[in-house]
């Protein structure tokens, strides 16, 4: 069916969107934790005072993990997880090579 331009669009568009829980390495060597649907986007935003209030005070340097899901909802979950792990634990579980 036609839409107002004209075109021929469908009648329903599904997106199915990845995130990513990621980890960030600061310059203070305290680690950051988040989502994005784009990892190295979100670090570049941390980079440039554009991401949260805490890596504009403890500027980011690498993206040291990564770990892919298939939603939103697992990505909060797995989040919250790992931030109420202590730092140690981060780096044991999660293989971090810092």
């Amino acid at each position: 069916m036609p839409g107002k331009s004209g075109h021929n669009t469908p009648s329903s568009t599904i997106i199915f969107w990845v995130f990513y829980v990621y980890l960030l390495l600061c310059s203070d060597n305290s680690l950051y934790t988040g989502i994005a649907t784009n990892p190295q986007q979100r670090f570049i935003e941390h980079q440039n005072g554009r991401g949260g209030a805490y890596t504009r005070s403890h500027k980011p340097i690498n993206i040291v993990y990564t770990e892919k899901h298939p939603d939103k909802s697992s990505a909060l979950r797995r989040e919250a997880l790992i931030k109420s792990w202590p730092r140690q634990k981060k780096i044991n579980v999660l293989r971090l090579t810092l």
